[in-house]
Formats: structure tokens, C-alpha cells, sequence
């Protein structure tokens, strides 16, 4: 078989042609998600994250910022709506109409979360300091940990079912985000972890930690969370 005979079977090799258009247009459609998240979180919690910025020691003065946190859970609203807008089309994501409109349409019922879940904490809270001095402190302070984990949770599961289920009824919501906490504990535990990773940034860098932190651990609890909901409406 003559050289040129040879050359012309030899199978050719692929070459790498490298990631498409598309697959760079995704990551931007994230990164500019995160980063505009980032950016309107921290306007819709601005007393927050003001008030973090000037206090040394906001563990002192913890009553007072739990108060002021009332505001985050609307903003988790907007957020989550964002994130459910980029997944469905992250082509032609908006992440700032997506925030402003999940925020608007879902405030009423997110913003009776916060309060109420500010109201449950504030009581566990002064419950917490209060027992630390009692005989039966070995037992009520991991108790009371545990019972403010859960109301965390499930504030947070509720507000995914809120924002994911619009033509649902809170109550419906609730119960059902009461269900995905217990039942999947695991996902419950890891967005404990993820928030308290969270908070402990805007605590200790509250300008570069809210700039940065919140948008990517966020989507990713509000991933395992509308996960949770979409398999539980799989089964009935």
C-alpha cells in the first residue's frame, strides 16, 4: 500500500473544539445571576447589613439584629424567583425583573414568615440564655438548638414552596415543608450548614461576605429544596 494510500485511511484525529457559545452563555447567565442576587440582597436588607458593617460585636447586641433580619426573608423571595427564571430560560435571564418580581408578588406571605419566624427565635433565644444556668441545661440547650435549626429550615423550605407553587395555598405549603424537613433531614442539615456558612460571613466580612457568600450557597439550597418538592409531588 503506496504512503498516499496509507494516509488517506489513517483515521483522523478529533480535535478539542473547546466549550460552544452556549456553554459560555450559561456560565455568564449564572455569574450575572449571582452577582445582581448579591447586589439586591444586600439593598433589600440594607439596615442589616448597615448596622453589621458598624458594630464590632453584633453577638452582643444579637436581639437587635435578629429584629432587623426580618427583612430577609422577602428578599429570599426575590432570590429564589431569580433562580427559578434562570432555570427555566437562562438564555434570556433578568435576574433584577426576576428579583423584583418574585419579591412584589410573594411579599405578603414571605414577610409573614419572617415576622413569625424573627418571633420564634427571639423567644428560643432568650430561652437558650435563660437555661444555660439551670440544672437541666445539658438537655434543654441542644433541644432548644434543635428546635431553632427546624424553624430555620422550614421557614426557609416554605418560602421555596411559596415562590415555586404560586397557586398554592400557604397553609398547604407549610405543611408540606413541615413533611421535607423531617423526612429529609439530611437536605435540612445541609441548609443549616449552608446559611450558617452565610451568616457567619456577613458577620465577619459584612460588606465583602454579602458581596460574595450568599448567591451560589443560596441556589443551591434552593436547588435540594425545589428537588424535595418536586419528588414529593411525584409520589401522590
Amino acid at each position: 500500500m503506496s504512503a498516499v494510500s496509507q494516509h488517506l485511511t489513517r483515521p483522523k484525529r478529533r480535535r478539542w473544539v473547546g466549550p460552544g457559545f452556549e456553554t459560555f452563555g450559561s456560565m455568564f447567565a449564572f455569574v450575572y445571576t449571582f452577582l445582581a442576587g448579591n447586589v439586591l440582597l444586600a439593598l433589600a436588607n440594607a439596615p442589616l447589613v448597615f448596622c453589621l458593617a458598624l458594630v464590632a460585636d453584633p453577638a452582643t447586641a444579637w436581639p437587635f439584629f435578629l429584629i432587623l433580619s426580618v427583612t430577609i426573608a422577602p428578599s429570599l423571595a426575590g432570590i429564589f424567583d431569580s433562580f427559578r427564571a434562570l432555570n427555566d430560560d437562562a438564555g434570556t435571564v433578568k435576574p433584577v425583573a426576576a428579583f423584583l418580581k418574585g419579591y412584589k408578588r410573594c411579599f405578603k406571605r414571605t414577610a409573614l414568615l419572617g415576622v413569625l419566624a424573627v418571633a420564634v427565635l427571639l423567644f428560643l433565644g432568650l430561652d437558650l440564655v435563660a437555661v444555660q444556668t439551670m440544672p437541666g441545661a445539658a438537655v434543654l440547650v441542644p433541644l432548644i438548638v434543635m428546635v431553632a435549626a427546624v424553624s430555620v429550615s422550614l421557614t426557609v423550605t416554605t418560602i421555596v414552596g411559596v415562590v415555586n407553587l404560586p397557586d398554592t395555598g400557604l397553609k398547604s405549603i407549610l405543611k408540606a415543608a413541615l413533611y421535607l424537613v423531617v423526612q429529609r433531614w439530611y437536605l435540612s442539615l445541609g441548609m443549616f450548614l449552608l446559611l450558617g456558612i452565610i451568616v457567619s460571613a456577613a458577620v465577619l466580612q459584612p460588606i465583602l461576605g454579602v458581596a460574595l457568600a450568599p448567591a451560589p450557597l443560596l441556589f443551591v439550597i434552593w436547588s435540594n429544596a425545589s428537588y424535595a418538592f418536586h419528588a414529593a409531588l411525584r409520589s401522590q
